[in-house]
Formats: C-alpha cells, sequence, structure tokens
C-alpha cells in the first residue's frame, strides 16, 4: 500500500466507530420518507455530455473528490452492481442486495476523458482492500471500475494494470471491472452530503481527510 494510505487507513482505524453507515434510521415511517425519492437513472447523458459510474467506498467521499475535477459536471451519488430491484439505503447496508455505493459522473468529454477519470478512481481511495474503503466494511464499500462500452472495459483493464505495476501500493489491486447496467439515485439526502453537513464526525474524520490526500496524489486539473 503507498505509504499515504497507510497512514489514511491508521487514522480511519482510530476513528472505526464512524462510519458511512452511521446515519440509517431504523424509524420504519422516517425509513420510507428518505427512500420515497430512490429512483433508477437513465444511463443516457446529455448532448454533449458523457457518463462514467465507479464504485470506491463511502459514495459521500467520492462525489465530493469527482466534483472537484475540472471537466466534471456534476456526480449523483447512487447503487449499482447489485441484483435487488429498487435498493434502499438501509437495505444496501445489510450487504445483501449485491450493490455497492457508487458515483455517477457526468462529463464533459472534450475537456476530460474516461481514460482520465480512472486515474481519478485509482488516487482518490485505497484499490487493495477488498470490501473495505478507511472505517467502512462490507460488500457495499467495495471498489469497482463500471464500464458502458467495449473501449471503455479495454480502458479500464489497462489502468488497472497500470496501477498493478505502478509501485504506488504495496498490495495487489482488488478492483472489480464490471458493466454498468443499472443506476439507482440515491435519498436525497445523501446528495452532496458533505456540502450540507460540514460538522459531520465522519465528514471531519475521515472525508475531508480523504480529499486533502486526494488532492495531493492526483496529478491532473482540479476546480
Amino acid at each position: 500500500m503507498h505509504k499515504s494510505w497507510i497512514g489514511f487507513s491508521v487514522v480511519a482505524m482510530v476513528i472505526l466507530f464512524i462510519s458511512c453507515g452511521g446515519n440509517t434510521t431504523t424509524n420504519n415511517e422516517t425509513e420510507v420518507e428518505q427512500n420515497s425519492d430512490v429512483r433508477k437513472i437513465e444511463l443516457k447523458a446529455p448532448e454533449g455530455k458523457a457518463i462514467a459510474a465507479f464504485a470506491e467506498g463511502c459514495f459521500w467521499c467520492s462525489e465530493h473528490i469527482f466534483e472537484a475535477v475540472v471537466g466534471v459536471d456534476s456526480a449523483v451519488s447512487g447503487y449499482a452492481g447489485g441484483k435487488t430491484k429498487n435498493p434502499t439505503y438501509e437495505r444496501v447496508n445489510t450487504e445483501t442486495t449485491g450493490h455497492a455505493e457508487t458515483v455517477l459522473v457526468y462529463y464533459d468529454p472534450s475537456v476530460i476523458t474516461y481514460e482520465e477519470l480512472t486515474k481519478v478512481f485509482f488516487t482518490s481511495h485505497d484499490p487493495t482492500t477488498k470490501d473495505r474503503q478507511g472505517p467502512d466494511v462490507g460488500s457495499s464499500y467495495r471498489s469497482i471500475l463500471f464500464y458502458m462500452s467495449p473501449a471503455e472495459l479495454d480502458i479500464a483493464v489497462d489502468a488497472k494494470r497500470t496501477f498493478d505495476e505502478s509501485g504506488m501500493f504495496k498490495n495487489k489491486i482488488v478492483s472489480e471491472i464490471m458493466p454498468l447496467k443499472e443506476f439507482y439515485r440515491a435519498e436525497g439526502y445523501h446528495q452532496d452530503y458533505i456540502e450540507h453537513n460540514p460538522g459531520s464526525p465522519y465528514v471531519i474524520g475521515v472525508s475531508i481527510p480523504r480529499y486533502e490526500l486526494f488532492k495531493k496524489t492526483y496529478k491532473g486539473k482540479l476546480k
């Protein structure tokens, strides 16, 4: 593992009691209200734009990171890679739906490429920890490169191999590569979570340190 990620992991272990799933609710009425806006998103980009999806741990962190990159218009937190229809945050956190917390990235292909987005992916999390990212444990936090075409599949495979051979990480990369078949937009309170919850213990202890590490590691252009 890259030495910077070792430091991040130590910090994450210290605050293990804080997790991305720590804000779930057990009140059924509240759950229904919060989950009422979960919906499947059409996998079609606006004219002149493109979309791509990545799973790399807590989507609160990933959304904040991708939206900081030049060429990215927005990122939507949601669920992908699973088998259950209409997943909810609470159900995904049971690790039984097969879904991973994922961000759907809307970007301008004339400014940034899918290949460059894979670099954002590999430099913004630790892709060597199976079913885990920092204090978040479970298959819903696994690392996945999604693709939507044969060309993107080739790029994803090449990117994984390149980073595996780069020496950036001590351990072998375990990121999955799979087709993006469906994407469900997560509950409204998850969208732009860091912006709306800057005082959250998780944001302060995990999200912001991860973002600061990304800024030091990533060589591309940031906003």
